[in-house]
C-alpha cells in the first residue's frame, strides 16, 4: 500500500440526491461520522434489494470491542445500510484511527468492492483518502481507510456559506487535477459529491471513495469521465452559491427553482467570480444543459484541467492589517501633570527655564556642594587605595601557600559530557508504511558505512503532508540527562530538520503532541548536533525528521527527498 498522511474514513453518506447523469442511485448514499461528518441516514429501511436490483444479504452481526484480524478494533458504526456496514476503529498495531467498511463475503457486490478497493490503493496518490487494506477472511470481506482527523467536510463548510473566490478555485483546481490523474490510470469515482470532498486543516482538498463508494452500491457509467466532470461542476456551483445546481434539495443544500432549468451561478448570486461561473457551466453542460457565454462544454476531466490553466490565476487574498492607534502623549511630564492632553496639531510653548542662583544665599549654596564633592572625591580615592593594597597582601599570600599536589580541586567546573551507549531501537511509524524498520540498529553500530534511510518522497524538503515525518525510538537503558545527540547524515543538501523528543517506550502511547520535545536543528550538511533546550531526564528518546534534502538515485531508491542515518551518537 502506498504510504501517505493522517487521514478520514471513507464512510457511506446519504444526502438523497440523484444521480448527475442516470440518476441510478436513488435510495441510498453516504452516511457521514458524526466528528467531522453527520449522519443523515435512515438506517431502518435500508435492506432488502440493492440499486442494482439484486437481493441483500444480511450484514455480519458485529458489535463494539470486535477486532478484525487481531489488529482493527470495530469502535462506532457510522452507516448499516444494502447489507454492508461502516464503521469508526482503531488499528491497535499503529496505534491510529481507520475506517472499515464491512460485507459479507456472498454479498453480490462482495467480488467488485474487493476488486475497486485494490486498483484504488495501487493508485497511491496522496490527493486521495487511501485505502489501507482490503481482505476477505471468515466470511467478511473488509475495507480499511485511511481517517482524517483535522480534515472538514465540504458539506459542513457549505453549511456557513459560499466559499470565497480563492478557496473555490483551490478546490476545482485540486479536484479536477486529482479526477484527471485517477481516471488516466482507468478509475472513476461515480458518487463525487459535497460528501466525498475534504478540506485539511492545511488547505489541501483530498477525496474519499474512489471507486469504493460506487462500487458499494453497484453504481456504474457508461459514460464515467462525463460523470466525474459533471459532479466537479455541480461542486464548483454550490461552492459558488450555496445552492445545488438541480431542482431537488440535497447535501443541506436548496435546489435551484423548478422550471427555470440551470442557470449560471453569477445568476443566482451577486458577486461571482465570472470566470468560475462560465466554468461551473461548461464543467455541467451534460446531459441537456447549455454552456455560459457559448464557451465549449468540458466532457472530460482533463478538459476541465485545461480549461482551469487557461483562465487567469486568481491569487489568495492578501492580509488584513489593523491601522494601529495614534501615539498617546503621557500626561506624566514636567508641568502637565493634571492637565487635558494637548489637542494633536496644536504647538506647545516651551516652558522658560528658571535663572541660574544669583542671590548670595544661592552662591553659598553652590561653595556647599562643591565642598562635598570635593570631600567624597577624597574619601572615594583613599577607600580605593586601600583595597588594591589588601588585594596585592592576599596574593601573595595565596603565592606562599599554593599547593603543587593535584592541581585545581574546584567544584564549579562543568563537568564533561559523557556518552551515552544505547539499548535497543525501533522505528516509529505514525501513518502509512514503515521506512527500513531492518536497518535502526545500524545507526549505532560503530560502522559509518552502513546507515539506516527513510524512503524517497516527490515534494519536500518538508515531508508533510505526504508523511507528518520519519525516525527512530531509542533506549537509553535508564533515565539520562540527555545534552546533546550528534549524527552522521547520508546526504547533504537544503535541508534536513531533526527533533529530539522525550517518550515513554519504544513504542510510545502518545502522538508526538503528547511527547516532550528536548530540542531541534536544521543543516544541509551531511553532520547535525541536536542540543537539549533545558535539562531532562528520559530513557526513551524519539529521533523525528521532518525535512530531508533532495538526493539522487542509488541501489535503494530513485532521486528524490530522502535521508539516511550513519551514526548517532548520545551524550549527556
Amino acid at each position: 500500500m502506498a504510504e501517505r498522511s493522517t487521514a478520514a474514513v471513507d464512510v457511506a453518506d446519504n444526502s438523497g440526491e440523484q444521480s448527475l447523469t442516470a440518476q441510478a442511485d436513488q435510495s441510498t448514499a453516504d452516511g457521514v461520522a458524526q466528528n467531522r461528518e453527520r449522519d443523515t441516514d435512515n438506517d431502518e429501511a435500508q435492506e432488502g434489494t440493492g440499486t442494482d436490483g439484486s437481493a441483500m444479504t444480511s450484514p455480519p452481526e458485529l458489535h463494539s470491542g470486535h477486532k478484525l484480524a487481531r489488529r482493527y478494533r470495530l469502535e462506532e458504526c457510522v452507516t448499516r445500510l444494502d447489507g454492508f456496514s461502516s464503521w469508526r476503529a482503531v488499528d491497535e498495531k499503529l496505534r491510529r484511527a481507520v475506517g472499515v467498511h464491512i460485507l459479507p463475503a456472498d454479498h453480490a457486490r462482495a467480488r467488485s468492492v474487493l476488486a475497486a478497493a485494490r486498483s484504488a490503493a495501487l493508485l497511491g496518490d496522496p490527493r486521495f483518502v487511501q485505502v489501507l487494506d482490503a481482505v476477505e477472511e471468515n466470511d467478511v470481506v473488509y475495507v480499511v481507510h485511511e481517517w482524517l482527523p483535522d480534515a472538514t467536510e465540504l458539506t459542513t463548510l457549505l453549511a456557513a456559506g459560499p466559499l470565497e473566490v480563492y478557496d473555490a478555485y483551490q478546490m476545482v483546481s485540486q479536484v479536477s487535477a486529482a479526477m484527471a490523474a485517477s481516471h488516466r490510470e482507468g478509475l472513476a469515482h461515480l458518487r463525487l459529491n459535497p460528501n466525498a470532498v475534504l478540506r485539511t486543516s492545511t488547505g489541501q482538498w483530498r477525496i474519499r471513495g474512489l471507486a469504493v463508494n460506487a462500487a458499494l452500491r453497484g453504481i456504474s457509467s457508461d459514460t464515467p469521465q462525463r460523470t466525474d466532470t459533471e459532479s466537479i461542476g455541480a461542486l464548483l456551483y454550490a461552492a459558488l452559491t450555496q445552492r445545488w445546481p438541480y431542482e431537488n434539495d440535497a447535501y443541506g443544500l436548496s435546489g435551484l427553482p423548478k422550471d427555470i432549468g440551470l442557470i449560471p451561478p453569477d445568476q443566482v448570486r451577486a458577486g461571482v467570480h465570472r470566470g468560475l461561473s462560465e466554468l461551473a457551466m461548461r464543467a455541467l453542460a451534460n446531459d441537456g444543459a447549455t454552456a455560459s457565454r457559448h464557451e465549449s462544454a468540458c466532457t472530460t476531466p482533463e478538459e476541465l484541467v485545461k480549461a482551469i490553466g487557461e483562465m487567469p490565476r486568481i491569487r489568495p487574498p492578501e492580509p488584513a492589517f489593523t491601522t494601529p492607534p495614534e501615539y498617546q502623549r503621557t500626561t506624566y511630564q514636567q508641568g502637565t501633570y493634571g492637565r487635558p492632553a494637548p489637542h494633536p496639531g496644536v504647538t506647545q510653548p516651551v516652558p522658560t527655564p528658571p535663572p541660574p542662583l544669583q542671590s548670595r544665599t544661592g552662591k553659598a549654596l553652590k561653595w556647599a556642594v562643591s565642598a562635598l564633592l570635593i570631600a567624597a572625591l577624597g574619601l572615594g580615592s583613599w577607600q580605593l587605595a586601600d583595597a588594591l593594597l589588601e588585594q596585592d597582601k592576599q596574593s601573595d599570600d595565596t603565592n606562599q601557600t599554593q599547593t603543587t599536589d593535584g592541581g585545581d580541586k574546584s567544584t564549579d567546573k562543568p563537568k564533561p559530557a559523557k556518552p551515552i551507549s544505547v539499548q535497543g531501537s525501533q522505528e516509529y511509524v505514525v501513518t502509512g508504511e514503515a521506512q527500513a524498520p531492518e536497518d535502526v540498529a545500524k545507526t549505532y553500530d560503530g560502522d559509518n558505512s552502513t546507515y539506516w534511510r527513510t524512503k524517497k518522497y516527490n515534494d519536500g524538503p518538508i515531508l508533510a503532508p505526504y508523511k507528518p515525518g520519519v525516525g527512530i525510538v531509542y533506549d537509553l537503558g535508564s533515565p539520562q540527562e540527555l545534552s546533546t545527540a550528534s549524527m552522521g547524515l547520508r546526504y547533504a543538501g537544503d535541508h534536513t530538520t531533526v527533533h529530539l523528543y522525550a517518550t515513554d517506550s519504544l513504542s510510545p502511547s502518545t502522538g508526538i503532541e503528547g511527547m516532550k520535545e528536548i530540542g531541534t536543528a536544521t543543516t544541509s550538511g551531511t553532520s547535525l548536533t541536536v542540543k537539549a533546550v533545558k535539562p531532562l531526564k528520559t530513557q526513551y528518546v524519539l529521533m523525528w525528521i521532518t525535512a530531508a534534502p533532495y538526493a539522487p538515485s542509488d541501489g535503494y531508491s530513485n532521486a528524490g527527498y530522502k535521508q539516511a542515518i550513519t551514526e548517532v551518537t548520545f551524550k549527556g
